[in-house]
């Protein structure tokens, strides 16, 4: 693929240059083709010379600690949960509106497991409590399988946030260290390409990762329409912990002795730790760009509950070791 593009590089460049030949511009244009193209040239040759593979083989341990460091962040972001709307029954639609709902995002939208089509009454509601309204109408329980699934959620997505934040401190810190090797051009112009050529896999910072569900409103012929989105962020997962755990009938063993992995907590057991691995003393002052986690010591999915004495501060690695052992 790198090499088909290189090839209509030159190929839109040699045709530039025809053109501008045809013109009294010509010096002009065979300048811009001298530079552009002899700058393309000593990129080419310096990504294959032996000073630049000389570097990229000194510092490829960091750099594949760092692309592993943006796997587990992909994984982390992957958590997701379910909708359970089969409690409401099934039913035919009969759709005898004159535009038969054509509507391009609702005919999109209509069968989406993360849409409720409803009237407009409930739209509203939905924006005044959107909590509330999410659990009512996408069928999440207020029971403590699903509350730990939530928690789960929060806890991953939360180490998610600091882990963008900690991969980029870490892939900044390994460019700088070999800053003063590589020439001012290809800093400059190849700033992407450098970091590829190093070995960086392509790393996705947004957070388009957080789950959306929709409550949507369209009119009978399709030609008004109305909605509200929430947004499964930080601060909503936060929300939503807090309400399914006020709703909760919980059992006598448990009432009392388990708390909440909120933000909140998360933080608290961070400090508690000194922000340092329980399992290899990694810390934050060693590595400022570090990514610790909070660990159940006994896995929920074993019984283990979330109390601060079976919470423990792990770093990513250790936290990725542990989770891999227990899945073989």
């Amino acid at each position: 693929m790198s090499n088909l593009k290189s090839s209509a590089i030159w190929a839109a460049g040699a045709v530039v240059l025809l053109c501008g030949m045809a013109t009294s511009d010509w010096p002009i244009a065979l300048a811009l083709f001298v530079i552009v193209y002899g700058y393309k040239a000593y990129e080419f040759f310096y990504f294959r010379s032996a000073k630049f593979l000389a570097i990229k083989s000194r510092i490829s341990a960091h750099i594949q600690d760092c692309n592993n460091l943006n796997d587990h962040i992909e994984e982390l972001k992957s958590t997701q949960i379910g909708t359970d709307m089969s409690h409401r029954g099934h039913a035919e639609r009969r759709d005898n509106s004159r535009w038969n709902y054509k509507r391009t995002e609702f005919r999109k939208d209509s069968n989406a497991a993360n849409v409720y089509n409803c009237s407009r009454d409930i739209v509203a509601g939905a924006q005044r409590d959107p909590i509330k309204y999410l659990c009512k109408y996408f069928g999440f329980n207020a029971d403590e399988p699903t509350l730990n699934q939530f928690e789960t959620m929060l806890n991953n997505f939360t180490a998610a946030e600091d882990g963008k934040q900690a991969l980029a401190g870490e892939k900044n810190e390994i460019l700088g260290s070999i800053a003063n090797e590589i020439p001012l051009p290809i800093k400059v112009l190849a700033k992407k390409q450098l970091a590829r050529k190093l070995g960086f896999k392509d790393v996705t910072l947004n957070d388009m990762f957080y789950p959306s569900f929709k409550f949507q409103y369209v009119s009978s012929g399709g030609n008004a329409s109305t909605n509200s989105v929430v947004t499964l962020d930080i601060p909503n997962l936060n929300a939503m912990v807090e309400y399914l755990s006020g709703r909760i009938q919980w059992r006598k063993s448990v009432a009392g002795q388990r708390a909440l992995m909120t933000s909140a907590l998360r933080k608290y057991i961070l400090q508690r730790d000194n922000y340092t691995c329980r399992i290899c003393g990694a810390n934050l002052n060693a590595e400022p760009h570090l990514l610790l986690e909070v660990d159940h010591i006994i896995p929920v999915s074993k019984g283990g509950m979330t109390t601060e004495s079976n919470l423990q501060t792990l770093c990513w690695r250790c936290n990725r070791s542990k989770g891999a052992k227990m899945q073989e």
